[in-house]
């Protein structure tokens, strides 16, 4: 038997369909041996719960020996089962069910992949890591490209990243209804990110190397500045312009370096840079 199929007892009822259920669903088949069809339904379920082990867990219940556990549910009828969370039934089947049924109401109640994903992402955000977030939050946008919740993480992603645009359209398409906490405070960072992307100092570097664009140094500068505040494609179009006019430009040619190496996994950006130093190398 799987480690997610175990049988309900008085003994453990209270720690598998009280506390448990509090962190994993508890999906209860009751069953009788002189009942064929609630057999059948006990052993598809126990099919279909095996790859979600660590999702799912299946209650079985012997309704000639567990009566009491039966009448506690309100059973009436087999076969039957009951979905269990926070100690509460939430959903149930009855009466024979085919393996389409079967999977269209587990696939109601499982976990998403995408709910996982968002979930890593969230804790890599929280730890201050939107480099690795970013990926799984693009994989899980993919999936469900019109939750809000994954929305919302995405475009905390792409502020820290100083992906300003990319925030900005996103957070555009969240609905009214969907505008909580997290939106507001996601559309007060990104006004921050906005005031600090175009500060004074980049302001008059700006006006600098508008006016003396030869000046390599200035175009450095104003390059540092736009990666300090995650303007980064502007600051590798400034370096790689340096290297194009000085292929031994040694200075342009690590920043420039360092730039990518600051980009998360997969970025479009760095792969296009690379494409572009490569070229220019050989």
């Amino acid at each position: 038997m799987s480690d997610n199929i175990i049988h309900i007892t008085p003994e453990n009822f209270q720690q598998v369909i009280l506390e448990q259920s509090k962190t994993t669903p508890i999906l209860v088949a009751f069953w009788a041996e002189q009942i064929p069809e609630s057999v059948q339904l006990r052993d598809k379920l126990a099919t279909a719960v095996v790859p979600h082990s660590t999702q799912i867990i299946l209650g079985l219940v012997d309704c000639q020996s567990q009566q009491a556990i039966a009448q506690q549910f309100g059973i009436q009828s087999l076969p039957t089962a009951v979905l269990v969370k926070d100690g509460q039934p939430v959903d149930g089947i009855s009466g024979p069910q085919t393996d389409e049924t079967l999977s269209v109401f587990l696939d109601k109640h499982l976990p998403k992949a995408e709910d996982g994903l968002l979930m890593q992402a969230l804790q890599l955000l929280e730890a201050g890591n939107a480099n690795e977030a970013l990926p799984l939050l693009l994989q899980a946008q993919q999936l469900s490209s019109e939750r809000s919740d994954i929305k919302l993480a995405l475009a905390d992603a792409y502020i820290s990243l100083g992906k300003i645009n990319d925030a900005e359209q996103l957070l555009a398409t969240i609905l009214m209804v969907d505008q909580d906490s997290y939106y507001q405070s996601l559309m007060a960072k990104l006004e921050l990110a906005q005031q600090a992307s175009n500060s004074p100092e980049i302001q008059a570097l700006e006006q600098q190397h508008q006016s003396d664009p030869e000046n390599a140094e200035v175009a450095r500068s104003l390059a540092v500045q736009y990666s300090q505040v995650n303007r980064q494609e502007e600051a590798l179009v400034l370096l790689y312009g340096l290297m194009l006019k000085d292929r031994n430009d040694s200075d342009s040619k690590r920043m420039l370096l360092d730039v990518l190496a600051a980009l998360p996994d997969g970025d479009p950006l760095a792969s296009k840079y690379r494409r572009k130093l490569f070229s220019m190398m050989y």
